[in-house]
């Protein structure tokens, strides 16, 4: 696989999935998981637990559905973190064990969902289910680490948040596959998070806060992405670098045909429309300002 022409269709078991429905509902499954990152109710269900600090509390929330793994296992499902932001989580499941960490999450996503007011009615949660359960049931999930982890929790009792935690499996499902592109083009992890800031997606503040690479590994991977020619002298995008991070997200949508392939180009557009609510209710809230374009590297 490289970076070469750019498809309209992907075919999965003979029929044609349209990768303008599987992009739709791959941005709506990002944006209606991306709330967890962002709310007050993730950091107090953390500080019941007794983690304060922000990092391990992120790492230890996304990847308690692995058990209690160490922090390198995590660093290798999360990709373009370094090794050095991953590592301060070592401890976290001494704090509280990763199905505390799980139980913790469901609560602040409930809290945060109901805090908001999203608005989904009880037909359209039956249907919502209903469509993500069969994609779920049906996901490959080899090489898929965190989706097949995230598919074995048991679903919450309360239906909004079980929702919201089979989401997370697609999600989850389509981060891996995402990085499974990259990597084939012998781009790293701190390539990656280079080139993302760089076209737009995500404040680079933010990134190099949150990811932890150091100003000497930053200005390596710039010079290595200047040198393909997808970054100017000064680390400016060039329209050889948009059209590269397009070409990323265009495969990444090849490889996702295949998740959505059991419910069809109708059914992944219908499932997009029912779950924008979630969006829509902390858009309104104002939760996702200062970080637009993150879905991908959350």
């Amino acid at each position: 696989m490289h970076l070469d022409a750019i498809p309209g269709s992907a075919r999965t078991g003979g029929s044609p999935m349209d990768l303008n429905a599987v992009r739709d509902v791959s941005d709506a499954v990002s944006a209606a998981h991306l709330f967890i990152y962002l709310v007050p109710e993730t950091a107090e269900e953390a500080a019941e637990l007794g983690v304060t600090d922000r990092g391990p509390a992120y790492l230890a929330f996304r990847s308690a559905a692995m058990g209690a793994v160490p922090w390198q296992v995590t660093l290798a499902a999360f990709y373009n973190f370094s090794p050095r932001a991953v590592r301060a989580m070592a401890g976290v499941w001494d704090a509280a064990p990763p199905e505390r960490w799980q139980a913790a999450r469901f609560l602040a996503a409930g809290r945060a969902m109901r805090r908001v007011n999203v608005q989904l009615s009880d037909d359209h949660l039956a249907e919502a289910r209903s469509l993500i359960d069969a994609v779920v049931a049906a996901a490959d999930c080899a090489g898929k680490v965190l989706a097949a982890a995230n598919a074995s929790v048991p679903l919450p009792s309360d239906p909004l948040v079980a929702l919201w935690q089979q989401i997370t499996v697609a999600r989850e499902w389509r981060g891996a596959a995402h990085l499974v592109v990259p990597a084939d083009n012998g781009l790293g992890p701190c390539d990656c998070l280079v080139l993302h800031p760089a076209t737009g997606r995500l404040p680079a503040a933010l990134a190099r806060a949150t990811r932890q690479w150091d100003d000497e590994e930053w200005s390596a991977a710039t010079g290595r992405l200047a040198a393909r020619g997808w970054l100017d002298s000064h680390g400016v995008v060039t329209d050889a670098g948009r059209a590269a991070r397009e070409r990323i997200e265009v495969e990444t949508d090849e490889h996702c045909a295949a998740l959505w392939a059991p419910i069809g180009n109708a059914g992944a557009r219908r499932f997009a429309s029912l779950i924008a609510p979630i969006t829509d209710a902390f858009t309104a809230a104002g939760t996702f300002q200062a970080v637009r374009g993150q879905s991908d590297l959350a």
